[in-house]
């Protein structure tokens, strides 16, 4: 164990020093389809502190990272909606790519990470390319993306584990932890591993996203994005009880703090975001004819859910209940992520266990406060309960928080 580096040691050690009882993958080449498929779904998510929760990557899967170019600067001209699109169309993309097998993602606001095995490197590749130049094209926006070994991202001193929380009985999330991610994504921002751009007019998959629903208005006082990262030299083990602590204070809240309603955010007719749906799902078509078929469609749609009218097997209720069920407000990704309503209380709260444990060196943090979340959505099919929301807040989110952990 002598030769393992710290940040690796986390995953293999418990605190007392046993090694834990559930299997570890650390460091084999096993069946790499399976490894994803058969992790089990945690069903507390304040479990997922626990670095026994986390089972390493086979060593030969590959990171995926993509973000956008200076997203604050985005954020500042009023591009949010834009940017959780392009950023969702990361996770998007790559399950069409992967005909819906089960992989590893996490969708940060302005990008998002996920991991693969060997066999789906190319595809992986070719869909980052054809993001880069959709992005561009489509919005002016400059889309980086990476591939790493997990091999080299071991190298570093780095570990990529990986968990899966059941976040209803439809969708489960994944969640990542071990410094691997965040240490790819740094190299990445510094040019490294690059995936470069497809040729012009090269178009990924995109069926299914969307951005439709309308924000969701605080019911608590305010919308709280909050990044929470481990300060240099902190092991997981100490970096859990920090997060265990704010995940029991945001636990006091109703539904934890959860900022979309129990009945789902809400539509309205024209949708919010249709103008970016049409550039998102135009494939090739003009602009125009692409608006007018959304048009129509969400106005049919907006219909169903007013009224609550079933269509066949649609049944509009229960459809909007489970985007609530469904989204992924919190999660660890090599940190704490949360995009929560909360009340002063409980902010006043967080900050105080926030600002005790940076004082100390233990975590580094970013938080962000507005007054609205956003959802972006990403959906198989609306006759299914596998539909996965993408939560962030309204007017900078992630976005912001991260250029204040940045600061």
């Amino acid at each position: 164990m002598a030769c393992i580096p710290a940040q690796v040691r986390v995953f293999l050690l418990q605190p007392d020093g046993k090694r834990p009882a559930r299997n570890i993958y650390f460091g084999m080449t096993q069946a790499t389809a399976q490894f994803y498929r058969d992790l089990p779904r945690e069903q507390s998510f304040s479990a997922l502190a626990d670095p026994s929760a986390f089972h390493a990557l086979p060593a030969d899967w590959l990171v995926g990272t993509a973000d956008i170019v200076n997203s604050t600067e985005e954020v500042a001209q009023g591009r949010y909606k834009v940017v959780n699109t392009v950023g969702a169309a990361v996770i998007s993309a790559m399950v069409n790519a992967l005909d819906g097998r089960a992989f590893p993602y996490v969708f940060g606001g302005d990008g998002a990470c996920f991991a693969i095995p060997p066999s789906d490197a190319e595809t992986a590749r070719q869909t980052l390319a054809r993001l880069r130049r959709w992005a561009e094209e489509e919005f002016d926006i400059p889309l980086r993306a990476a591939l790493v070994p997990v091999a080299t991202i071991r190298a570093a001193g780095f570990e990529v584990g990986v968990a899966r929380f059941a976040a209803s009985h439809g969708v489960d999330y994944a969640m990542f932890a071990g410094g691997g991610v965040a240490w790819a994504e740094e190299r990445m921002k510094e040019g490294e591993n690059a995936v470069p751009p497809a040729a012009p007019g090269a178009q990924p998959d995109l069926t299914g996203l969307s951005c439709r629903w309308s924000n969701a208005v605080s019911k608590n006082g305010q919308i709280v994005s909050l990044i929470v990262h481990p300060g240099p030299g902190t092991s997981w083990n100490d970096f859990a009880d920090i997060a265990q602590q704010l995940v029991q204070a945001t636990d006091r809240l109703d539904r934890s703090g959860h900022p979309l309603p129990v009945g789902g955010p809400g539509v309205r007719w024209p949708p919010p975001g249709l103008e970016i749906e049409a550039k998102t799902s135009r494939a090739g078509q003009s602009l125009f004819r692409r608006r007018l078929q959304l048009l129509l469609e969400n106005l049919f749609a907006w219909s169903l859910f007013r009224t609550g009218i079933r269509l066949g097997r649609f049944d509009p209720d229960h459809y909007a209940r489970t985007v609530s069920s469904n989204a992924d407000f919190r999660k660890f990704d090599d940190g704490l992520k949360m995009t929560i309503d909360c009340d002063a209380e409980t902010l006043a709260n967080l900050r105080g266990i926030l600002e005790e444990a940076r004082d100390r060196g233990r975590v580094e943090f970013g938080l962000f406060v507005q007054e609205e979340a956003m959802v972006t959505c990403f959906v198989p099919s609306a006759l299914s309960d596998d539909h996965v929301h993408f939560v962030d807040g309204a007017a900078g989110g992630y976005a912001r928080a991260a250029a204040g952990l940045q600061a």
